[in-house]
């Protein structure tokens, strides 16, 4: 039994949920594969796998060797970088997990660039805004924005972005523009609450600071919802200039009170705890970190198709 090809033989199934995904994957037929795990599993002495007619499920024991032997590859695939050069091309499969508006907005129209660099590399991109665990759906970078609940995880900051009060120029036509934080109270709002959290803002304007409770009939969780609310003139929105880039920088969305700060967001790149960071995460992390607009135009220059 050739151990590494066995253990990225499981590794594969594990990730497609099936032997037949992986023998396709592989370009094997799928009955290499079942020996290979039953070598593999006769070898360790554990179940490694639970199979029924609908699914296939790693045991305790076979996700704890999962974890180790998905790592194993990818320090093999970065040794073998290392003698290649800074310049070679990544390989293999990048498992990545970002919420569904920044993924769409700032990732998925620019992948293109990362995908010609590395003809070589597939990529499952995991767009959900839920807070996922990296390790049990092995994800291998995530990209989350605020701050991190969890301060065992290994991260990166990429970059911040100003929180803003926007809405349509239809809404600020047939509402008016409020000027200070204390004319939001009579404004529709929707609100953005993904955590279910409060809906008080605290506002700065040089030395002076002011808090305010805003109020709307519409509560959504996902930044998507968000943003179709706001192009239908439902209300005003306080959030991250992200989820607006490119309306804000067309005009489709406006931004007002600009003279008053609201907290940043800041943008984390989050790698599963315990294992070292491999280096087409890494790189991944740094090609988005390049995705982020720093001003309004340079989302002029992306495509605006849904």
């Amino acid at each position: 039994m050739d151990r590494h090809l066995a253990m990225e033989t499981f590794v594969r199934v594990v990730d497609t949920g099936s032997f037949s995904a992986a023998a396709s994957q592989m370009r094997v037929g799928q009955p290499a594969v079942s020996k290979a795990i039953a070598q593999l599993e006769e070898w360790l002495g554990v179940r490694l796998l639970l199979r029924s007619t609908r699914s296939l499920t790693p045991t305790e024991a076979g996700m704890n060797f999962y974890v180790r032997a998905k790592r194993s590859i990818e320090e093999a695939e970065e040794a073998v970088l290392a003698a290649r050069g800074a310049g070679a091309a990544l390989t293999g499969k990048l498992r990545i997990a970002a919420s569904v508006c920044f993924g769409r907005l700032h990732i998925m129209r620019q992948l293109d660039r990362f995908l010609e660099k590395n003809p070589e590399l597939e990529i499952d991109m995991v767009l959900d805004d839920r807070p996922i665990n990296l390790v049990e759906e092995g994800i291998d970078v995530a990209f989350r924005s605020g701050s991190l609940a969890d301060s065992t995880l290994v991260a990166r900051k990429l970059g911040q972005a100003r929180r803003q009060v926007m809405a349509t120029p239809n809404y600020f036509a047939k509402y008016g523009e409020p000027k200070s934080p204390a004319e939001l109270i009579a404004h529709q709002t929707v609100i953005y609450t993904p955590d279910g959290g409060g809906v008080s803002w605290t506002f700065r304007q040089g030395s002076a600071e002011t808090s305010v409770a805003v109020g709307g009939r519409l509560k959504v969780t996902a930044a998507e919802g968000l943003r179709e609310a706001v192009f239908a003139h439902l209300g005003i929105a306080i959030t991250s200039e992200w989820n607006f880039a490119p309306e804000l920088a067309s005009g489709i969305v406006k931004s007002v009170m600009n003279d008053w700060e609201l907290p940043s967001l800041e943008l984390w790149a989050v790698y599963p705890t315990g294992r070292m960071a491999s280096a087409k995460a890494r790189e991944f992390a740094s090609f988005v970190e390049t995705c982020i607009p720093t001003t309004p135009s340079e989302s002029l220059k992306r495509p605006l198709t849904a």
